[in-house]
């Protein structure tokens, strides 16, 4: 049982965005197996609450408020000194001062970092004391890659500080990537992104994929759904202030849903998320609903008659995607997320790439009850043969030094998805 130091940009729990299912479960999978001394921040007041239930996975924790009006301030140094502005967002000098006790108290075997922004700190460790704690980076997706795609979408002056983080974000992954023992990314497809970036790195990085938890997301015959009786509801999940998912339900709305509400008056496009902007609250009409925060996500799935997931920028596997899947729910998603699945479109979920693709798509699940079941069902049954979390986290294993328990740690017991 090893001594590992596990950074993240965000606390790992609840599970209720991409990111934090995944830190979540690698956090899970590690303390199962591992002391984990976890340094994080909390970005959302409504987080604080869970803190004590992460403390008990660890054998400490360190939390960093981050605040975003100080954090944007921070980050504009970046201007000043060439680095990415990422980087100076989730810079906290108590955090560093923690990490640099942690590796001269404790006998740290291993760093896991999650997402660039935090090699930062185990870069910085190593630098100051002079020692060498061997790092895995868990990258997750090819951050520089999205900034890069979010520049091409937004207009002058964004596109241009887009472009630039871009820029300055690949220097830093690559230079993170060619100093670590061993680097992740999400899929094959970012891993080879990557490669062709830094092809000097080649050798260092693996893909991980995600997973799902299909007895959490699991449909169950008692489970109230959330909806009228005499509905069609299209069904979208996610965190409602990121803004792919943002531009993912604002082009649906109004390039296929007006052309789907002909088919029957009983349609109606439920978001569903944390946090909606502007935006999103403005799309709220006879046909849409905006959902805010909910208790549980689930039941939005299990009776959605589809779940959409009309991802124009997408970086990775979708969560989403999976859980729908789990759901037994059919899914009609970006063909970009559909790739980067081990999955048959047209048997066990649906590709789209055009408005009228969609529409398509769509209308031949709803005029096809049992077609749409079977899809539902197919695609539940690829999730529990192919997506359990622990199939995929085994793979970092190898980096980690041993033993490895022989039992389960309790502690890895204590939070519940």
């Amino acid at each position: 049982m090893a001594n590992i130091l596990y950074l993240v940009h965000r606390l790992p729990y609840p599970p209720n965005k991409g990111d934090k299912v995944r830190s979540y479960h690698l956090l899970k999978y590690l303390a199962a197996r591992h002391r984990v001394f976890l340094g994080t921040f909390v970005d959302d007041p409504d987080d604080e609450e869970h803190v004590p239930a992460v403390r008990a996975l660890c054998a400490d924790l360190f939390v960093a408020r981050l605040r975003p009006g100080l954090a944007k301030l921070r980050s504009l140094m970046g201007f000043a000194s060439g680095v990415a502005l990422g980087l100076g967002y989730y810079r906290d000098a108590g955090l560093k001062a923690w990490v640099a006790a942690t590796q001269a108290n404790q006998k740290i075997d291993t760093t896991l970092v999650f997402s660039s922004t935090m090699a930062q700190y185990a870069m910085d460790a190593d630098a100051d004391s002079g020692s060498v704690v061997p790092v895995v980076v868990d990258f997750v997706d090819l951050d520089s890659a999205k900034w890069t795609e979010y520049a091409a979408r937004r207009p002058w002056p964004m596109s241009w500080v887009y472009a630039r983080e871009g820029r300055c974000l690949l220097a830093y992954e690559r230079f993170v990537a060619a100093h670590a023992a061993r680097s992740f990314f999400v899929t094959q497809k970012e891993t080879d992104l990557f490669c062709a970036a830094a092809p000097e790195c080649r050798d260092r990085v693996q893909a991980v994929g995600n997973g799902v938890d299909a007895d959490y997301f699991s449909p169950q015959s008692d489970r109230p759904a959330p909806f009228a009786a005499d509905e069609l509801p299209i069904v979208f999940t996610g965190a409602m202030d990121y803004w792919p998912n943002v531009d993912a339900v604002c082009w649906f709305a109004a390039n296929v849903l007006k052309s789907l509400e002909q088919l029957s008056p009983k349609l109606r496009f439920y978001v569903v998320g944390r946090s909606p902007t502007p935006a999103v609250l403005a799309l709220a009409s006879r046909t849409v609903t905006v959902t805010g925060t909910v208790p549980d996500v689930r039941p939005y799935l299990q009776h959605a008659t589809v779940v959409v997931a009309p991802m124009r920028v997408a970086r990775g596997v979708q969560n989403k995607i999976l859980e729908a899947m789990a759901m037994a729910r059919p899914v009609v998603a970006a063909r970009e997320c559909v790739t980067a699945l081990d999955a048959v479109p047209g048997e066990e979920l649906l590709a789209a790439d055009s408005a009228d693709a969609y529409r398509v798509a769509i209308q031949s699940l709803l005029g096809d009850p049992a077609r749409a079941t079977a899809i539902g069902a197919a695609g539940r049954q690829k999730v529990v043969r192919q997506y359990s979390w622990d199939a995929h986290l085994t793979a970092i294993d190898q980096y980690l030094p041993g033993p490895v328990a022989d039992a389960r740690s309790p502690r890895a017991d204590r939070l519940a998805v």
